[in-house]
Parts: structure tokens; C-alpha cells; sequence
């Protein structure tokens, strides 16, 4: 048989198909015959999500290449969002598509590739999010000393917050509002990124007070269980906040993003609760030892004026020496002045009367009359003024005779004692050089006698008896 004979009559045997036809029965056998698979690659040509929300890329290997699409609606639930060269592990639905005869993967979920590829992933972010300031020390903000209200992030139906709320009962109770989250699963970073940012738009004085202090707190886990922490998201919220903000979370040797971001890390839950409150008894004892230091030094600061106050008064003159010179001139002042005004109205009066001689016309003998009449009034004004001022001075006289009187010998006089006197009037102040027969005067308080000395009597030894008191002076009268 010729070849063109066999070719035509092969040809007229094979079904006939459209190109719509072979690409859709294509897809069919695809997906039929493999339905959802998982594939293993590395994300290649990602942009982000296209303007209508779906996102294309690529997984690749060292030999094939293989497209890949997340629907817009499986986009917003991925727990890992695809990143470029990212190791990942696809599960989805394969299938072609027929405008570009190609073959791809409709990814339903998707997860790194293993825990050494989420510690590349989460490097990459740390590296990226410290190159933007995120984690920049000076970013950090003090956490306050005391928190009136303390804002807890965190799930309400875990261990954790009976934790926080049971440490801060026992160190400082105070105010705790509980903003409840998923702290694991798809929506958990969404969740924990709004209760940040809705603690941050409270008001004060609001119905819900604001916070002076954020906790966002979780118990420990695996890398898979912990990643809500270290998404953008919550990164991001944590460094934006205005509220000061504790880490707490994972167990101590559990490390998440968040950690970077916050003000302070605390390795535990408890550990943050330790952090946020003082410990009240600590506060009290504290308190009252600079109480009682205090006391101490007012009492060294008053004994130290009192001695330096003494010490400036003994360097001060007695009363006695300042006033004696002032009180010695107006003794003086005050004799003086009666005789100068009794001499002063004489001349005055003399004056007077040489004026009178001198005047001869009638009308300034009225006018000498007028005033002669009125002479009598003005001394006796003068006479008033010079008897108050004579009443003031002897009443000052009186006090200082009376001042006088108290540091005179006659007080001493009126208590029993008398004055003895030599014939020239010197007091005597002993016995000794009196010869037999001398005279002698003796000054008692109300009276004088007069004495003569019979003879002196011999010293006698000390060992001898006292002689009786018989006669105040002794044997010298």
C-alpha cells in the first residue's frame, strides 16, 4: 500500500476536537485525577495582592516551575502570608487554565517549610522591621511606677490571666481591664493588633478608664503557636502605641517579634505582673524608715541650733551691763530737768516783765493785759505738763530706787545681818589689826550703836570645838 493511502485512512479514524473542547477536558482529567495535593517549593515572582485582592506567583524547585493563585477570599485567612523566596509548603487544588494552556495550583493554605525555614522567615522580618526604627532603644518609654489601671491583652478563658490578676492581687491590687483575644489562629494577630490600638483611643475619664500600662500576654508554645506575635501587624501596633507596653510572652526561652517592639520583655506572665506593681508591704516599710530617718535628722538639725544658740549666748553681755550706762544717764537727765524748767519759767517771767515795762500805749497795754489774763491758763498748763512729766519721772525714779533697793546692803540689813564700822566710818570686813579700846560703829537695818573693842581673841587650833553663837561679832566688842 502507497504511504499516502495509509496516512488518509489513519487520519479519517481520529476524533476531531476544538481547542475549547481538548483545554476543558484537560482540566477535568487533571482535577480529577489529582484533586488537592500538597506541593513543596520556593515563592517566586510575588508582588502582593493584584488591585482586585487575588495574588499570583510561583513555586519553583531546582528543575520545574509551576503556577500558582490564592483567591482573594482565602487570602485574608492564610496564618503565613507568602513573601518572596519564601520556602513553602502549598495545599490547594490543581487544575489548568485553558486561556493560556497552563497547569496550576489554586492554593487553599499555605505554611513554611519547616521550622528552619520560619526562623529564616522571621530573621527576614526582624532585620526588616530593625531597619525601619521599630526596635530602636530610644523608641522605649519608661513604665510608670505605680499603674492606677492596667490594660491586659490576652485570652480570658486561659491560665494566663488568672496568673497576672493573682500576682497583682498579692504585690499592688489595682484596676485590671481585660481586652479578650485569640492568642492563637488565623485571626489571632488582627485581634491582638486592635485591642493595641483600642486601648490607645480611649479617653481618660472615659466609662472605660485608659490604661497607664498594656500587657499583651501568652502562654508558651511552639514557633507555629507563637507566630501571631511576630506578624507585621502586631509589630507594628505594639511600637505605635503611646501606652507603655510589657511582652509577656512564650515561656523564657520563647522569643517573638513583639518582644523588640515592646517596652519591656518579660519572660513569663507572672514575671510581667512583677514588673507592672511594686510590692505594697515593700512600699509601706520603706515609707515609714525615711519616716523615722527623717525624725532623726529634724532632731540632730534642732539639738544643732540649740548648741550653736547657747554658744551665740554666752558671747552676749548680762542685761545688767547693757542697761546700767542708760539707766545711769537718765538718773542724771532726770535730776537736771526740774531744775531746768523751775529756772527756764524764771526767765520767762523776767522776760516778760521787761516786755511790760517797755510797752507804754494804751493799746498794747490791752494787748499786754489780753495776755496777762491769759497767763495764768498757760501756766497753768505749763504747771499740768510739768507736773506729768515730774508724776513719769518719779515714777521711773521709783522703779529704779526699787531696782537700787534690791542690790543695796540695807535688804541684806533687814534679814539680820549688821554693818561694822571703824571710828572714820569704813566698813570692816575682819577683826584682824583692831587694837583694845578702838571705837566702832554697828549699823543694824532699823538703828546704830556704838562699840569699843576690848581685846582680840587668839586663833584657836582647828581641832577645837566650835564656840556656841552667843554673840554674832564674835569676842572683837
Amino acid at each position: 500500500m502507497a504511504p499516502s493511502e495509509t496516512q488518509g485512512s489513519a487520519s479519517g479514524n481520529i476524533h476531531e476536537f476544538s481547542v475549547s473542547e481538548i483545554s476543558f477536558a484537560l482540566k477535568k482529567t487533571v482535577e480529577e485525577t489529582y484533586g488537592h495535593v500538597r506541593v513543596r517549593g520556593e515563592i517566586t515572582g510575588y508582588r502582593g495582592p493584584h488591585s482586585s485582592g487575588h495574588c499570583y506567583f510561583g513555586l519553583k524547585d531546582d528543575k520545574a516551575r509551576i503556577d500558582a493563585v490564592i483567591w482573594k477570599g482565602n487570602f485574608g485567612k492564610l496564618r503565613f502570608k507568602p513573601e518572596e523566596g519564601m520556602e513553602a509548603i502549598a495545599t490547594g487544588k490543581l487544575t489548568t487554565y485553558p486561556g493560556s494552556s497552563k497547569y496550576q495550583i489554586v492554593i487553599e493554605h499555605l505554611e513554611p517549610a519547616g521550622a528552619g525555614a520560619l526562623m529564616a522567615l522571621l530573621e527576614e522580618r526582624r532585620r526588616k522591621l530593625t531597619a525601619e526604627g521599630l526596635f530602636a532603644p530610644e523608641r522605649k518609654r519608661p513604665i510608670p511606677f505605680l499603674p492606677g489601671v492596667i490594660g491586659v491583652v490576652t485570652s480570658p478563658t486561659g491560665a494566663v490571666i488568672r496568673d497576672i490578676l493573682h500576682r497583682l492581687s498579692d504585690r499592688f491590687p489595682c484596676h485590671v481591664v481585660v481586652w479578650p483575644v485569640r492568642v492563637q489562629g488565623e485571626t489571632s494577630a488582627a485581634e491582638v493588633a486592635a485591642a493595641i490600638e483600642g486601648f490607645n483611643r480611649l479617653d481618660k475619664g472615659g466609662r472605660v478608664p485608659r490604661p497607664d500600662l498594656l500587657i499583651v500576654a501568652r502562654g508558651g508554645g511552639s514557633i507555629e503557636d507563637l507566630w501571631s506575635f511576630n506578624e507585621e501587624i502586631v509589630v507594628r501596633a505594639a511600637a505605635a502605641s503611646t501606652i507603655p507596653l510589657i511582652s509577656a510572652v512564650g515561656h523564657e526561652t520563647d522569643t517573638t517579634l513583639i518582644d523588640f517592639a515592646a517596652d519591656r520583655r518579660a519572660p513569663t506572665p507572672t514575671a510581667a505582673a512583677e514588673m507592672a506593681v511594686p510590692v505594697r508591704a515593700d512600699l509601706i516599710a520603706e515609707v515609714q524608715d525615711r519616716a523615722r530617718r527623717l525624725m532623726r535628722a529634724e532632731a540632730r538639725t534642732i539639738e544643732a541650733a540649740r548648741n550653736e544658740l547657747r554658744g551665740l549666748a554666752r558671747g552676749l553681755p548680762r542685761l545688767a551691763d547693757i542697761v546700767a550706762l542708760p539707766r545711769q544717764r537718765f538718773d542724771a537727765a532726770s535730776d537736771r530737768l526740774g531744775r531746768a524748767l523751775a529756772r527756764a519759767a524764771e526767765v520767762k517771767r523776767a522776760m516778760l516783765h521787761r516786755v511790760e515795762g517797755r510797752l507804754a500805749d494804751r493799746p498794747i497795754r490791752l494787748r499786754i493785759a489780753n495776755e496777762r489774763k491769759a497767763l495764768p491758763q498757760m501756766l497753768e498748763r505749763l504747771t499740768r505738763a510739768e507736773r506729768r512729766r515730774v508724776t513719769d519721772l518719779a515714777r521711773m525714779l521709783d522703779g529704779q530706787a526699787k531696782l537700787l533697793e534690791s542690790y543695796s546692803y540695807q535688804g541684806v540689813l533687814k534679814r539680820g545681818y549688821a554693818v561694822v564700822r571703824d571710828g572714820a566710818g569704813t566698813p570692816l570686813r575682819s577683826g584682824k589689826g583692831q587694837k583694845a579700846g578702838a571705837p566702832l560703829e554697828i549699823e543694824f537695818a532699823d538703828d546704830r550703836l556704838g562699840a569699843t573693842v576690848v581685846a582680840a581673841t587668839p586663833e584657836k587650833p582647828r581641832s577645837a570645838p566650835k564656840s556656841k553663837p552667843d554673840s554674832p561679832q564674835g569676842s572683837l566688842l
